[in-house]
């Protein structure tokens, strides 16, 4: 936590796509600035992947399962879940050593497949495969899940507490070895999010994500930012990757600027527990208060569209005690250069938006019916029940207005209309959040500004 400099630097930036958005603040806002701790940087990240793998936390060595199943079936095959487009794991780094330790417990290339985990997000272009996964895909078979085809999926029966009707690929449930890359961050539902997540959402089949992101799970007091313990969601995700097969995970953990300051590998369990506890160390910040109005940065990849960047504003409203005071408000930079998003989980999320005559309305149809995807809508529509919601600098500010927020050509007019919203104050209270996904401000006082 920090201050503005003295005096007022006239100047301040945010993320902005793979740039940054400079903006000018007005002098009757008093400015503070939370960022996620600092953590150093691992400088060889491929070097100390291979170190994790070598000494995996909870259980066996990668090459070790490997060579088990080899014995159990001659020809095993092996399926890599990486994370889709909107999540920053370099699997480019990760995924060759994996290769590698697979191919020394006796797995050949050849029965190896990655798939990319899109869930109900759009699928990914052959140069998109590339750019993610370098040159893993002139190795082995890349694909994408399907999360809308049945005839692509593997019942895995009901999934307790909530009983949803599980499901994985076949793919990966015909797999003698299913291994999963991923991010631990604060995740809305999770807790925290990781592999396996990317296994048990990003590669389900469409009922499982509809019913794990229904109002049942979104309602329950469990289901919250950072917390694992008595989540009811968490606790449907470990369960469905467990009877998918999963039984090694190699995750990460990065910073503010996207550096992966963590890694650990083995037991996807143990890999959680000890991630989760170095992320929440860097991510969870001390804030004295609620704020009048926040300034919540993104940047790439999570500003690509609407539904990804709307994840800024629901996690300061759902922070353990709001970051915004209610009546105030929040401003997203995004370049939103997909709008809402192409996928089918985007389209539902803005159409629900937009059909509805108001905030209210759309959590009311949610009850009545839900598809997977409006779960978004559902915790915008919370938040805008709240306080408002403004989208600066965006590319498509006609989707912005149909999803019932303000759009604002730019961050100072985001203010300029959050400071009216707010009925023209004096002195109003300002916190900017660079990395909006990265910081989890946690308010001290419970006092509002």
């Amino acid at each position: 936590m920090r201050n503005a400099p003295p005096g007022g630097a006239p100047y301040y930036r945010v993320p902005y796509g793979q740039e940054e958005l400079e903006f000018m603040l007005q002098p009757w806002f008093d400015l503070d600035i939370v960022e996620s701790a600092t953590a150093t940087p691992i400088l060889d990240l491929a070097d100390e992947t291979v170190r994790r793998l070598q000494a995996p936390l909870g259980g066996k060595r990668l090459r070790d399962l490997a060579a088990d199943a080899v014995r159990k079936t001659p020809d095993a095959r092996a399926v890599i879940a990486v994370t889709d487009l909107t999540r920053a794991s370099p699997d480019a780094v990760l995924v060759p050593p994996l290769l590698g330790e697979l191919n020394a417990g006796g797995i050949p290339d050849a029965q190896i497949t990655v798939i990319v985990a899109i869930g109900l997000h759009r699928p990914t272009t052959d140069a998109e495969k590339r750019d993610k996964l370098g040159s893993v895909v002139d190795r082995v078979r890349v694909v994408d899940s399907n999360g809308r085809d049945p005839a692509m999926w593997a019942d895995l029966g009901t999934i307790p507490p909530y009983n949803v009707p599980g499901s994985t690929q076949k793919l990966i449930k015909e797999a003698d070895l299913v291994v999963a890359t991923g991010i631990v961050e604060p995740h809305q539902y999770a807790g925290y999010s990781g592999g396996r997540k990317t296994v048990a959402i990003g590669c389900a089949g469409e009922p499982v994500i509809t019913a794990t992101h229904g109002m049942r799970f979104l309602e329950d007091p469990g289901v919250r930012l950072a917390k694992i313990e008595g989540n009811p969601f968490h606790e449907t995700v470990r369960e469905i990757a467990r009877r998918a097969g999963l039984r090694f995970c190699l995750n990460v953990v990065t910073d503010d600027r996207e550096r992966v300051v963590a890694v650990a590998a083995g037991d996807p369990d143990a890999v959680l527990r000890d991630l989760a506890v170095k992320a929440a160390a860097l991510y969870t910040r001390a804030i004295p208060k609620q704020y009048d109005i926040v300034v919540a940065g993104v940047g790439h990849p999570k500003d690509v569209n609407l539904y990804q960047a709307s994840r800024a504003a629901t996690y300061l409203r759902f922070a353990p005690t709001p970051v915004v005071r209610e009546g105030g408000a929040i401003i997203i930079p995004a370049r939103l250069e997909e709008g809402a998003g192409e996928g089918a989980g985007e389209q539902r999320f803005l159409a629900a938006l937009e059909r509805a005559e108001s905030p209210a309305a759309v959590v009311e149809e949610a009850r009545r019916h839900f598809a997977g995807g409006e779960q978004r809508a559902v915790m915008v529509a919370l938040t805008l029940q709240w306080c408002q919601i403004i989208v600066a600098a965006s590319e498509a500010p006609e989707i912005v207005r149909l999803a019932k927020l303000r759009a604002a050509v730019d961050v100072e007019e985001g203010l300029d209309i959050a400071y009216e919203h707010i009925g023209r104050p004096t002195r109003a209270s300002v916190l900017l959040v660079p990395r909006a996904l990265h910081t989890l401000p946690v308010v001290q006082s419970g006092v509002a500004a």
